[in-house]
This record gives C-alpha cells, structure tokens and sequence, in this order.
C-alpha cells in the first residue's frame, strides 16, 4: 500500500467512524440515546465525502481534462464514492418510499471499500477480474441458464405433490438456485423419488458451476501477481 497522506488518513478515519456509528446506530437503545449526534454525523460526513467526490473530479481533469473525469467516474472507485452519498441526496430530494430508503441505506457500507483505494493487491484483483470478464460473463449466462432448467424440472416433477411450495417456475427458482450453490438451507425439498435424485445430480452439478468462476478468478489473479513482480 502506498504512503498515505494527511488527507488520506484522515478521510480513512472518517470512513472506519461511519462503519462504526452504523453499527451501534443499529442498537435501538443507542440509538434513542445518540440519534441526533448519529444524524448531525451523517450530515458532516456527507458534505466531507461529497467534497473528497468533487475534489477528485477536479484532480482527473487537471492531470487529464475530460477524458480524466470520465476515467475517474466510472472506474470501481469512482463509482463505490458516488453509490456512497447518493442515497443521502436522494432522500432530501425525491420522495421514496420509507421501506426503499432503508435499502439504500445498506450502500453505506460501500464507504468500507474507499479504504482499500491505496491498495495494490485490490488494484491488482481488479484488474484480474477486469482480464478476464468475458469468461466471467459466460459464466453468469451458463449460471442463470442452469438454474431456470432446474427450476423448470423440479416444477413438473414436484408440482402436483407439493403444488403450494412448487407452484410455478419462478418459485422454484429459490430453490434451484440454494442447490446449485451447495447451501441447501432446507426449507424447501423435494419429497417425490425422482425429484430427489434430479436433486442429487443437480447438486453435483452446482459443484461444478462455483468452481468455474472460481478458478478463473484465482488463476487471472495468481496471473497479475506473477506479472506484476516481473515488471520490478
């Protein structure tokens, strides 16, 4: 990791103090006791991460005008300091739902990923999987491919013996995609004979479908790291 400046530590602090006050803000008899410290906080932090945000976009246009802003703005870390203010902004302007709102309150935990902005191993892991996003998009389309023919077999082989928890495809996906991904939660499982052994196989198979992008993420980083130390 690079040197860290003042403005760094300092932004860095801040982010590990909003991590911190979003937990305890979660216990509602810290809560009621601290909410308007918690709201002033989140105030103060806003503005501050809002003038990092700016502050940024000026630094890519000095170093490369226009083309540098749109680099910096769609990059990961661009992208993670925007998601990180834009619910605050939101919820002043646009009149949300209060259930929408507390979701896009969850984005605040993006703050955590600003610390690893001086990071070169994340650098690299970024870029590992920035080499090798095609593979990865072939592996989400074979993902979702397999977890509808799941979904749509287990349907016809357990509908009529359990048509409340398999009533239609759409509903077995939940169950299709906890079995490929070997979690097996088991709220939900099929009791015919045949409907165990598709499950059986389809198990096995789910081995299969997380160790392929799996091992594409590992090798293309082991990759990066191997490249980048020949390059010292």
């Amino acid at each position: 990791m690079k040197k860290l400046n003042r403005f760094d530590i300092f932004i860095y602090s801040l982010i590990v103090a909003n991590i911190i006050a979003m937990v305890l803000e979660s216990h509602q008899s810290i809560n009621i006791k601290f909410n308007r410290f918690f709201k002033y906080f989140e105030i103060i932090s806003i503005l501050i991460f809002s003038l990092e945000y700016l502050y940024r976009v000026y630094i890519s246009y000095k170093e490369n005008k226009w083309k540098g802003i749109k680099n910096y703005i769609f990059s990961f870390f661009g992208i993670i300091d925007l998601i990180s203010i834009l619910p605050f902004y939101l919820k002043q302007f646009v009149l949300l739902d209060g259930r929408f709102f507390r979701i896009l309150r969850l984005f605040r935990l993006t703050r955590i990923f600003k610390l690893g902005r001086g990071s070169k191993s994340l650098k690299l892991f970024i870029k590992a999987l920035s080499s090798v996003k095609h593979e990865l998009y072939f592996t989400l389309f074979l993902s979702i491919l397999t977890i509808l023919f799941s979904a749509s077999a287990i349907y016809f082989l357990e509908h009529d013996a359990q048509p409340d928890v398999f009533s239609s495809i759409t509903a077995s996906v939940w169950w299709a995609t906890v079995s490929l991904a070997t979690v097996g939660y088991g709220d939900v499982i099929p009791i015919t004979v045949w409907g165990k052994v598709f499950a059986s196989v389809i198990s096995l198979v789910g081995i299969g479908v997380v160790a392929i992008p799996t091992g594409i993420i590992s090798a293309s980083f082991v990759e990066e790291i191997y490249t980048s130390r020949n390059k010292k």
